[in-house]
């Protein structure tokens, strides 16, 4: 498929997707949706609860904490002892302490980043015990940190905002594990690699060499990485290894897989506040940014290579082909890295530090913004609506009055916490990018000197600060230094973000619903679309420019041209 053809194939399955599994997801938290409960309720019983004891956003928060705590102890647990372990064809040691502890916190923060080879590091057992795991319950606390600050919308004068153990069983018994089943059906029909059998030996009698080909379960690793917006493959080269990507349409459903959630969540939103135009306006804003750096990144990507012209080699005009799969092409791969560094997924197919200075900006730039076109599973859309409180709070200072956002008067406790919760992911960045680039760690990590060496550094820490996962991978980051730092990071970049929107969804679930005046900023109109798309861009640009200047900026520049 040509890329004018994928995007507007990708435009019309989205648009079909969006109304009927947001409207599934919006009765699945609703409890309309009970074809399961034979599951639900003995694991309600034996955690003791149920949807009829819901919680405060504090008993809310501490599940959500207590629970990833248990998952990051255990995961790390079974990495350390994966040796004695069953499911080890090829008898894999133990996971070093310091690369151990940074996986276990990338998996359970939705960040997948890999420093790591999973082909010749994790048994088949911590693939799949572990890391699979992983992939489905952080992406399910994304979703229903989502849904509490959702309810914390629809709801008036509530001391609740819903029950964590009761959301995230929904989450992965209703939404992941269907779609990611079927998902995964049909990617190993189509040649994706579904195996126990360990590696394949071939021996070429004509020169004497013998090859190990790696197989495993990647089929199916796939289907619930692109579905929960991990990132995280079988293979090193990811969706860029044809035994996890083998034909266009495993490509195309990938992206595909990838947008279903973060897009349809927010007519999950307006479903449930009872108002779909708000969830529109939402969408509206997720795209028009989204459509933005697709434009702005294959643009770039179409253009020649700046380092492979100063080689004195010819390039015909196809584009910057260089780290990029034949049968995809440069603007269908520019395409396919735009909507996973967009998503906090990271799984792309093609060689990000092989971009052109300004390819490479706009996946660099896609990731500044929070994360909120469309985002995560869950994370871009209660992302999304912290920048929406902002925005009510400028639109109503414009009109000289309380802002209020769906009948809810946005005040100092709310303004103050989306504050927190918009500058926690810079900061945290920022900081930790002066502290890598300020020590010989840091720097001899990067494998280019200059600008791009600076962007490697730059990228890793951004990726990792908004549980992206993705890498320039120009950079050596399997070591103590950047394994300690990079967990910090996705910590850090969850939960900073992450508990502020649940106090969020707890403050607004205690207020009452006031209603509309002629006052009223109006938060379903293009005006608050407009004004939205300026905070996440002002939040984004302003904060991070001086850095993207020093990197990908003066990298194009060096070359005499900006494009």
């Amino acid at each position: 498929m040509t890329f004018a053809a994928t995007l507007a194939a990708l435009v019309v399955v989205l648009a079909l997707t969006w109304r009927w599994l947001g409207s599934y997801m919006a009765a699945v938290f609703e409890g309309r949706v009970q074809f399961l409960a034979w599951i639900e309720r003995p694991l309600y019983r034996a955690l003791q609860t149920g949807p009829q004891r819901e919680q405060s956003w504090r008993r809310y928060a501490e599940s959500l904490v207590v629970f990833s705590a248990a998952f990051l102890g255990l995961g790390y647990l079974l990495l350390r002892v994966q040796g004695h372990l069953p499911l080890n064809p090829q008898h894999l040691g133990a996971v070093p302490p310091a690369l151990g502890f940074n996986t276990i916190v990338s998996f359970v923060t939705n960040t997948n980043w890999q420093n790591y080879g999973g082909e010749t590091t994790m048994s088949y057992f911590s693939q799949i015990g572990v890391l699979t795991v992983q992939q489905f319950v952080s992406a399910a606390v994304g979703i229903a940190v989502a849904i509490a600050l959702v309810r914390g919308f629809s709801r008036g004068n509530s001391a609740t905002i819903g029950n964590f153990w009761v959301d995230i069983l929904r989450a992965v018994l209703y939404i992941l594990l269907p779609i990611s089943f079927v998902a995964g059906i049909v990617l190993v029909g189509q040649g994706a690699v579904q195996t126990l059998a360990g590696p394949v030996h071939i021996h070429d009698p004509l020169n004497g060499v013998t090859q190990t080909i790696p197989r495993g379960p990647a089929g199916f690793m796939g289907s619930i990485m692109q579905v929960g917006t991990n990132g995280g493959g079988f293979f090193n080269a990811d969706l860029a290894h044809p035994f996890e990507n083998p034909t266009g349409l495993t490509n195309f459903l990938y992206m595909w897989l990838t947008l279903s959630i973060p897009v349809s969540i927010t007519h999950t939103f307006g479903k449930m506040v009872k108002s779909v135009r708000h969830g529109v306006a939402l969408l509206v804003v997720m795209a028009v940014i989204f459509g933005g750096w697709v434009a702005f990144t294959t643009y770039a990507e179409h253009q020649p290579n700046p380092a492979v012209a100063a080689a004195g080699v010819q390039q015909k005009q196809t584009g910057n082909t260089e780290g990029k799969e034949v049968r995809f092409g440069d603007t269908t791969s520019a395409l396919f890295n735009v909507t996973q560094t967009q998503t906090s997924d990271g799984a792309v197919d093609s060689a990000s530090d092989s971009y052109n200075p300004m390819g490479g900006f706009g996946l660099l730039t896609g990731m500044m913004l929070g994360e909120v076109t469309p985002g995560g599973d869950g994370s871009g859309l209660y992302t999304l609506l912290i920048y929406a409180i902002i925005a009510v709070f400028i639109g109503g200072l414009m009109v000289g009055r309380t802002p209020e956002y769906l009948g809810k008067k946005i005040q100092a406790r709310e303004v103050k916490l989306a504050g927190l919760g918009t500058l926690a992911m810079p900061l945290v960045v920022l900081v930790l990018t002066a502290v890598a680039v300020s020590l010989h760690a840091g720097r001899s990590a990067a494998l280019n000197a200059g600008p791009h060496g600076f962007t490697e550094i730059l990228y890793a820490l951004t990726s990792q600060g908004n549980n992206n996962g993705s890498a320039m991978a120009g950079i050596a980051a399997n070591s103590a230094f950047y394994n300690v730092l990079g967990a910090v990071d996705m910590l850090l970049g969850r939960f900073a973000i992450l508990i502020p929107a649940l106090a969020l969804a707890g403050s607004l679930a205690a207020k009452g619903v006031a209603p509309a005046s002629s006052g009223t900023f109006p938060t379903d109109s293009p005006m608050f679309v407009g004004l939205t798309i300026g905070v996440v861009l002002i939040v984004g640009g302003l904060t991070f420019f001086p850095a993207t200047a020093l990197g990908p900026i003066v990298e194009q520049l060096s070359h005499g041209r900006l494009f």
